[in-house]
């Protein structure tokens, strides 16, 4: 599904604020992989989900999608195969349009020059979806009008109606309060489960790291420092994960806001 092969990231290169932010990695990632990816804060995981949607290109090294190389595509083209959720609930839908309208937007994805007319069937279409996250009477209102977690929501729903290959999950709960924050959790494992999807997400905390999805990948200083899956995975605790890091860095941990949250 995905392989990342031999990738440098290095920032402002020749410069006195020159930057290495990933070093030489390594990634292949299984169609239907569900991958945690954890590490403190400058540990790479920004720059790796940046460079898999191609926000930034890569220093060196090749990405290959689907049996694709992507490593030059731009990142419009690459939005046409890959969803991205950001933390920012504002970021994934366009707060002027109505909620159908959105939805439509969502569905046309990719579709250059195809447009498709808003009747009847559509819309009742839209409501059954809808009623998966409790917006199916609010068709016509403004996104501008629904909460934090409601948008996320609906992001979370459109990004997987436009059926991509893969998504990527940037810390897409850290920003809403906790019960909003595991209504948008409950809605992503389901999709991801109905719609049998690839996906990475970044998060800050280990106990979720943990219990979510089939691997989990910790990064440091711009590398792939740890890469456990199945049973391993399982047998994982907080304390067995921070005593790992240890033992491969010859350091301590240091953790984010959260990251040690049990």
């Amino acid at each position: 599904m995905l392989d990342i092969q031999n990738v440098t990231k290095v920032f402002y290169p020749g410069t006195v604020n020159e930057k290495m932010a990933l070093d030489d990695i390594n990634l292949h990632v299984d169609k239907g992989d569900v991958i945690c990816v954890i590490g403190s804060n400058g540990s790479g995981k920004s720059t790796l989900f940046n460079l898999i949607s191609g926000t930034y290109p890569v220093t060196s090294g090749t990405i290959v999608l689907d049996g694709k190389d992507v490593t030059h595509m731009p990142e419009y083209k690459r939005a046409m195969t890959i969803g991205r959720i950001f933390q920012d609930p504002t970021k994934g839908t366009a707060a002027n349009m109505t909620i159908e309208d959105n939805m439509i937007t969502a569905l046309t994805k990719g579709m250059r020059g195809l447009k498709i007319s808003l009747n009847a069937e559509k819309r009742e279409f839209f409501r059954e979806q809808l009623e998966l996250i409790g917006l199916q009477d609010r068709l016509r209102d403004n996104v501008g009008l629904l909460s934090g977690g409601q948008r996320q929501a609906l992001t979370l729903l459109m990004t997987v109606l436009s059926h991509p290959k893969m998504i990527l999950l940037d810390e897409h709960t850290a920003a809403l309060d906790p019960r909003n924050a595991q209504t948008v959790m409950d809605l992503t494992e389901r999709f991801i489960a109905s719609y049998q999807l690839t996906a990475l997400t970044v998060t800050h905390n280990m106990k979720f790291a943990i219990e979510f999805g089939n691997r989990l990948i910790m990064m440091d200083e711009g590398h792939i420092i740890l890469d456990i899956s199945g049973a391993e995975k399982k047998k994982l605790t907080v304390d067995k994960l921070v005593k790992l890091f240890r033992d491969i860095r010859k350091k301590e941990f240091v953790s984010d806001e959260g990251l040690l949250t049990t």
